[in-house]
């Protein structure tokens, strides 16, 4: 790891030419830092997007248990960064996740003297576990998922990862299956609290604006959600090859890539396909535009997407479609979070591939929340057939609101988890 930092340099600096934040503060990744430090610290670690967002739930709720704490908030992605600026009150400190070499890592724990540390999901680096140890900083696992592919990766090195997992203070597992797994590595899985994500609350004012502009649409909408490389190629054929079928559907389609530094590519896939291309950003408070024409109904639906390229706007997203197709199980990556699209009362289509939400996925499934579909060509289908069915659409919207609804309750779990580490350690 010492030895691969200049190469992480270079990617770093090449990322950057895409995404300039990959290009700020560069030292703070090698344990150089300039903000001053303090010896109580709650340290949260969310490295992306996704964690970032979770981590805000949590951090709700901590700061209502504990008044006055103080933030040391370490993020690894562009996304996942800026969305943790939001969370930042006087006297928070954010910086980049510390390289896990024992040098840097040394720097960090001496820099900042954090009481506890909390690593968010998956996020567990052997180093950092054991440099935690040397200086006496307990870390938890919050809100932990283990696939069972993510478990047989980590048992080829047990000598890393073993140790890793035995040297975690407490785990708080999502799930049963993640539990089980969990401590099959050889985690201290403290129980099982559930989903933070459940816990979120949309935002209103996104969400009053969605359901506002839906209404301004003269045909349906289908969303293609937090969409990964090489799903918005097949969704495209998928589509393409459904309305020389059918041409006379009338449906809008909204389609937003997972990673923001995407959507000039998924653009350009998309004007190659012989649509034309109406993007978040252009649309104003006016709501979407489906085109050059002043009026949606000169304009069929099949001949325009609209493009997501903002970042923070899921809730308005999801209140503006119909029913959504979950990015991430149509390639084998596992799924993305699909209970963000049903606290907005979205109804889901999920691909073959959700093995990092599995049990969320199975339970959204068996409420009516969700379909699944063998492909992306049989998602279009039943999508379309879904809105296309009022009356079918507003039960399973109202099956997904209620799916969301029924499995709160994870953040005050692991908010008394948390204290009760940190009086452990003051005892």
């Amino acid at each position: 790891m010492r030895l691969a930092q200049p190469l992480l340099r270079r990617k770093l600096y090449k990322r950057a030419q895409a995404e300039p934040l990959y290009g700020q503060f560069i030292e703070e990744r090698f344990g150089h830092y300039t903000q001053s430090a303090r010896q109580d610290w709650i340290w949260i670690h969310a490295v992306s997007l996704g964690e970032a967002r979770t981590a805000a739930i949590l951090l709700e709720g901590l700061r209502r248990a504990m008044p006055g704490m103080k933030l040391l908030l370490t993020n690894g992605t562009a996304t996942g960064r800026e969305e943790g600026r939001k969370l930042l009150q006087d006297g928070d400190v954010q910086v980049w996740q510390p390289w896990d070499s024992p040098d840097v890592l040394d720097r960090f724990f001496l820099a900042f003297k954090p009481k506890m540390g909390l690593l968010l999901e998956t996020e567990v680096w052997p180093l950092l576990v054991q440099r935690a140890q040397v200086y006496g900083v307990p870390i938890m696992l919050v809100n932990a998922r283990m696939s069972e592919k993510s478990m047989q990766q980590a048992q080829r090195w047990p000598a890393l990862m073993r140790p890793a997992y035995a040297g975690l203070s407490a785990v708080c597992a999502q799930t049963q299956d993640d539990a089980s797994r969990l401590k099959t590595l050889g985690a201290k899985v403290q129980g099982i609290f559930g989903n933070l994500k459940f816990d979120a609350k949309p935002d209103t004012v996104q969400l009053a604006l969605g359901q506002s502009w839906r209404h301004q649409l003269t045909a349906p909408l289908v969303m293609l959600a937090s969409s990964r490389e090489g799903e918005e190629s097949s969704w495209l054929e998928a589509w393409q090859t459904f309305i020389a079928q059918q041409p006379d559907v009338r449906v809008n389609w909204l389609i937003v890539p997972r990673h923001p530094q995407r959507v000039n590519e998924v653009e350009s896939l998309l004007q190659s396909g012989g649509l034309r291309v109406s993007r978040r950003s252009t649309w104003g408070q006016e709501g979407p535009s489906l085109g050059s024409d002043s009026s949606a109904e000169t304009t069929h639906p099949t001949t325009v997407v609209l493009l997501g390229d903002s970042l923070g706007e899921m809730a308005l997203y999801y209140s503006l479609a119909d029913v959504a197709l979950l990015g991430g199980s149509f390639e084998k990556l596992g799924g993305q979070n699909l209970i963000e699209a049903a606290a907005c009362a979205c109804p889901i289509v999920m691909g073959p591939h959700t093995f990092n939400f599995s049990e969320a996925s199975e339970a959204a499934q068996t409420s009516g929340a969700a379909q699944r579909a063998p492909n992306m060509a049989e998602a279009v289908r039943l999508a379309v057939e879904t809105v296309l069915n009022k009356q079918v659409q507003q039960k399973r919207a109202h099956q997904a609101a209620q799916f969301a609804q029924q499995h709160g309750g994870a953040t005050e779990r692991t908010v008394l988890a948390v204290q009760e580490l940190l009086n452990s350690i003051r005892d």
